[in-house]
């Protein structure tokens, strides 16, 4: 039996490869997220949809405060998955006595479809280790973790200046595009 290559990029996938953090991190998330994807095209799914209905599965409801902190996910983006997931069916919107608080939870339809999903999520997940390595994906996992707790924690430093600081900012630095 081989072992997977679990070799650093070389020649053309390296010259690819931004020196930009950001940018190399995006190219990769799209890259994977469009793999998961296509396997997953059988069940009517897109990977962060299965994401969505998994965290749902596992935790029985939440509200979007709770999927955006445990998905990383913004407002918006959660916000207009939720409202297609729920269109088709396999979400739906659970009372709660807060009117504000918008808690969602799968339906019996959700349940069907992410057992379809499963199967296929596995798939992706499994060729991608295959590919990769478990040991390497480990390694990238804990250093992963550790960029997403530093920028975690320097976003909300930043949300955490008064306004008026945010303001003079936004004067001085103007916007490129559309400022």
């Amino acid at each position: 039996m081989s072992r997977p290559d679990t070799s650093e990029p070389t020649g053309q996938d390296r010259q690819r490869l931004s020196p930009c953090v950001c940018n190399t991190l995006r190219m990769v998330s799209r890259t994977v997220t469009q793999l998961y994807d296509d396997i997953l095209r059988p069940s009517g799914l897109r990977v962060t949809q299965y994401s969505i209905l998994a965290t749902l599965a596992r935790r029985g409801e939440a509200n979007l405060r709770q999927l955006e902190d445990e998905l990383a996910i913004d407002q918006t983006t959660l916000t207009r998955s939720l409202g297609l997931l729920e269109g088709g069916g396999v979400i739906e919107r659970v009372p709660h006595p807060d009117g504000r608080i918008k808690a969602m939870r799968l339906t019996s339809k959700g349940r069907r479809v992410l057992t379809v999903a499963r199967p296929l999520w596995a798939q992706a997940q499994n060729k991608v280790l295959r590919e990769l390595g478990t040991r390497a994906w480990a390694d990238a996992q804990r250093r992963l973790a550790h960029l997403l707790s530093v920028a975690v924690k320097k976003r909300r430093s930043l949300r955490g200046r008064s306004r008026a600081q945010q303001g003079r900012v936004r004067r001085r630095g103007k916007s490129l595009v559309g400022g």
